[in-house]
């Protein structure tokens, strides 16, 4: 006799941040998990990545708070400065009056260090089985047993009673049921990590900070206890990119930030290697699920990175979705859309203000000087009022009334 559906596991397709959340997610309301990743193993690739007060209250919400609280470095501030003329454009301090306001710190983080969180959290359970060399390259549903189906590169097929589509911005699931194209920003960015005792001293500030210039900017901050430092680079290319990742040339970045002050140039003589990311983001889709399967993450909702949220939506997504099932008692039929309709219009806010923010980095000539006076004078508690819709979010309001 076959299985019921309820005695099935649940299928997760991506074993990278957006993965392993929503693996925790559906562990705490009772399912087992089977991730499926196509890597040789489940590991993270990349340097460091912000995380805003939301993410912590997702991490909580996942059990895995304290793992990722002991890995963090916890800023004092976020601060742009202005990459021709060293300018402060401005300044949001992080510390106390921040941690009062949205119940949780600002913080930066390597990514393997917040992957490596969750992926500890998730073998605790004893609830989560991994399949690596694995890629699900094709879905199937039997909507009279309510079943889904994932088939593998080799043939094989695996049964759950849903499916979560974690699988990235390139999302094989998406690409069945949506097969929407990508658009390429041309906008290429740089990523290394930094050892400290090559890391500038005039530049070792515990903060998120960011170097305006024009069609370009740098960002920098502290990981791992300051033993390390992040260095990111982005620029719009000459040329026409394809999406994906490469390696990089020192020569390539230099020659697109010939007139940025020296203070910030100096960043680009420290890595003695580099990753070259050629962006790009998707329109945002108002229709995540497709019968017992469903979207999350950056298959979700792939952005451009100038918002520093792409993580923190992918757990975001996690734990809406568990909130969805446990106040549905496990009725996917009925959790599934109310998940969707409470992330779709947030993180396609995050997409679309990701193209405003990186046009505001970006600003020349009468742009720029616009820009430079837009938060001249602001006081604390404004920033922190312009910043209510996105670090406001929890776990008690994640599922809003209807």
């Amino acid at each position: 006799m076959s299985d019921s559906p309820s005695s099935l596991p649940v299928l997760i397709a991506g074993g990278g941040i957006g993965g392993l959340a929503a693996a925790l997610a559906l562990v705490r309301q009772g399912f087992h998990v089977q991730v499926f990743e196509q890597a040789p193993e489940i590991g993270e690739i990349g340097a460091g990545i912000q995380l805003g007060p939301n993410a912590f209250h997702a991490f909580d919400a996942l059990g895995v708070g304290d793992k990722t609280r002991s890995r963090a470095v916890y800023t004092d501030c976020m601060v742009m400065h202005d990459a021709i003329d060293e300018s402060l454009v401005g300044r949001i301090e992080t510390g106390e009056a921040f941690r009062q306001r949205f119940g949780n710190p600002y913080a930066v983080i390597h990514r393997a260090d917040i992957h490596g969180a969750l992926l500890e959290g998730a073998v605790e359970t004893g609830r989560v089985s991994f399949f690596t060399s694995t890629r699900i390259e094709r879905i199937e549903q039997d909507t009279q047993a309510h079943t889904v189906t994932a088939i593998d590169q080799h043939g094989k097929r695996w049964t759950g009673q849903a499916l979560i589509g974690a699988d990235g911005g390139k999302s094989v699931v998406r690409s069945q049921y949506v097969n929407d194209p990508p658009r390429v920003t041309g906008h290429v960015v740089y990523r290394a990590v930094v050892e400290q005792a090559d890391f500038p001293d005039d530049l070792k500030w515990n903060a998120a900070s960011l170097w305006a210039g024009p069609k370009c900017h740098l960002v920098h901050y502290p990981l791992r206890g300051g033993e390390q430092y992040n260095v990111v680079v982005t620029f719009h290319s000459r040329q026409q990119e394809q999406w994906g990742v490469t390696d990089g040339s020192k020569q390539e970045v230099e020659s697109y930030f010939q007139g940025i002050c020296p203070r910030a140039r100096q960043l680009i003589e420290l890595p003695r290697s580099w990753k070259r990311w050629a962006t790009a983001d998707r329109e945002p889709i108002d229709t995540w699920v497709f019968g017992r399967a469903t979207l999350l993450g950056d298959a979700a909702h792939p952005t451009t990175q100038y918002m520093a949220q792409g993580a923190c939506m992918a757990i975001e997504d996690a734990v809406t979705l568990g909130e969805a099932l446990r106040v549905h008692h496990n009725d996917w039929d009925r959790a599934l859309p109310v998940y969707a309709a409470n992330r779709v219009p947030r993180t396609g806010r995050i997409v679309l203000s990701g193209r405003e923010m990186g046009r505001l980095y970006h600003a020349a000539g009468v742009e720029r000087l616009i820009r430079n006076q837009l938060w001249r004078g602001r006081t604390q508690e404004r920033f922190y009022d312009a910043l209510e819709w996105l670090y406001g979010w929890n776990v008690n309001n994640c599922l809003q009334p209807g």
